[in-house]
């Protein structure tokens, strides 16, 4: 599988089964993670066999089951895009994983810092995490909004890697399946840029990262 199949393939995950990540996969992902971290400057970290994050109401009422190994994604607070950035990068390990044959799940609340494993620098926060495994199923597509609200160009007369963007794009997960991003197309570039809200910087970078996958550009 490669990274645009496992773009088409992936779907959010909650229900893990109560199976071990191989030592062979993570260091794969540690590896990956730390490619990711000397690019960005971001702290992202993988936490296994942990079971007090995801031991709460909340996780509970998110319907989350064995959550036990997951992606924290953490940077300073200085750093300028800090959420985009942890959207594009966290999208990339995640892509990566799906290609291992494991299951992720974007969270952004329902699990306790305080009980987790991860590790804060002064100056850093934790931005969200992705829970990892082998799924219990696959997932289900979510639904999108209509082309024509998330899209502003005229894709009968768009170039064809525009349009790959924007169909891996819109396959993107973001919070609460909100989609609250505009795609154009000026000249011979694509931009994106959200319309605010809660997470919605975060989803920027992973809709970003997934029409990067999707059309070979590098979108504004």
């Amino acid at each position: 599988m490669d990274i645009l199949e496992a773009l088409n393939e992936r779907h959010s995950v909650r229900q893990f089964k109560d199976i071990p990540i191989e030592a062979e996969k993570v260091e794969k992902l540690n590896g990956l993670i730390a490619a990711a971290n000397e690019e960005s400057g971001l702290n992202f970290q993988l936490i296994t066999n942990e079971p007090q994050a995801f031991d709460v109401f909340l996780a509970h009422y998110g319907k989350f089951k064995n959550a036990v190994n997951y992606i924290a994604l953490v940077g300073d607070k200085n750093i300028a895009d800090l959420d985009e950035k942890c959207g594009y990068y966290g999208e990339k390990i995640v892509l990566e994983a799906q290609t291992m044959g494991l299951n992720t799940c974007w969270v952004a609340g329902t699990y306790s810092k305080k009980k987790s494993g991860i590790s804060l620098n002064a100056g850093e926060k934790i931005v969200c995490v992705i829970a990892i495994g082998y799924g219990e199923n696959q997932g289900v597509e979510h639904k999108s909004k209509p082309t024509e609200k998330l899209v502003k160009a005229d894709l009968n007369a768009a170039p064809d890697w525009f349009k790959a963007g924007v169909d891996a794009a819109l396959k993107a997960p973001t919070a609460l399946n909100q989609q609250k991003f505009v795609i154009t197309l000026e000249g011979d570039e694509a931009k994106i840029t959200t319309k605010g809200g809660a997470m919605t910087k975060l989803d920027l970078g992973i809709v970003k990262y997934n029409f990067e996958v999707g059309s070979g550009r590098v979108p504004l």
